[in-house]
């Protein structure tokens, strides 16, 4: 597998695509990858509009301050093909969720969700202004408390953005009742330490490798969207794996839509 080229950025002109560009600051000086900017030219757009969204992009970037190489590239493709090419070669992928598109104003864009599913490297989705500064935890969703490869990518690719953004790192395991008839806070109370002492046993390895990170785990009885949106103060960005990503909409529309909107959350969907 070859070594990534870059930290990619889809702009339009968009403020949520310059949001995006100014979170991926980050992610490639960490890595000491240069941040390229794709800019798609639609059929019948003009190239001096295209300049001067990278323009106005660069400058964002640049008030920053941070030492970060950058490149742009602007190709006549639709956003989904052009990206999704570019993501071959990519360390990460990272577009706004209401950008890129000229629908649905608040909604999640159909560029968004179609890469989030088909890039070749994990995709961050940026809620909205102020991701960089936010503080808070960063929280990983684990479907099966068991060690498995899916598991381990997203456990992987949450300690790196929680190092990263020098961040408590909550491990979220949800469960179910087998039996619709078991609600009582005593069975939830219960089904809660069992399943939080599988995931404790679960990150042990995890913590020695870590010893400076912060890993809290989490047992959940029922819908991890209702922990997000309960917890969304406290939240920076949440890491999902990717067979999350054709639900996407889940955590960006009704109830996740106005979390990450207007607290500036960031979906981390990773690679298969």
């Amino acid at each position: 597998m070859r070594e990534p080229e870059a930290v990619i950025v889809g702009i339009d002109g968009s403020r949520s695509a310059t949001e995006a560009a100014v979170w991926a600051v980050d992610e490639a000086v960490s890595r000491d990858l240069p941040l390229r900017l794709v800019h798609a030219l639609r059929h019948g757009d003009s190239m001096a509009v295209a300049k001067t969204v990278v323009h106005e992009a660069f400058t964002a970037i640049e008030s920053t301050e941070e030492p970060v190489k950058l490149e742009a590239e602007i190709v006549r493709d639709s956003p989904v093909h052009a990206l999704r090419s570019a993501s071959r070669g990519a360390a990460m992928l990272c577009v706004g969720s209401t950008g890129l598109s000229r629908r649905g104003r608040g909604r999640i864009s159909t560029v968004a969700a179609a890469l989030a599913s088909s890039a070749h490297c994990p995709v961050a989705v940026i809620g909205g202004s102020g991701a960089r500064s936010r503080q808070g935890w960063v929280v990983a969703e684990l479907e099966d408390v068991e060690p498995s490869g899916g598991g381990d990518v997203t456990l992987t690719r949450a300690v790196e953005e929680a190092s990263l953004r020098h961040a408590a790192l909550h491990v979220v395991a949800t469960w179910h009742s087998r039996y619709t008839d078991i609600h009582g806070p005593h069975a939830v109370a219960g089904g809660n330490r069992l399943v939080r002492a599988r995931l404790d046993r679960r990150l042990a390895d995890w913590r020695s490798r870590h010893p400076g990170l912060d890993v809290q785990p989490v047992a959940v009885h029922g819908n991890f969207i209702n922990y997000v949106v309960r917890h969304a103060d406290s939240i920076q960005s949440i890491v999902v794996s990717h067979d999350r990503a054709d639900g996407l909409a889940e955590l960006v529309g009704p109830p996740g839509r106005d979390v990450l909107r207007e607290t500036g959350c960031v979906v981390l969907v990773c690679e298969r």
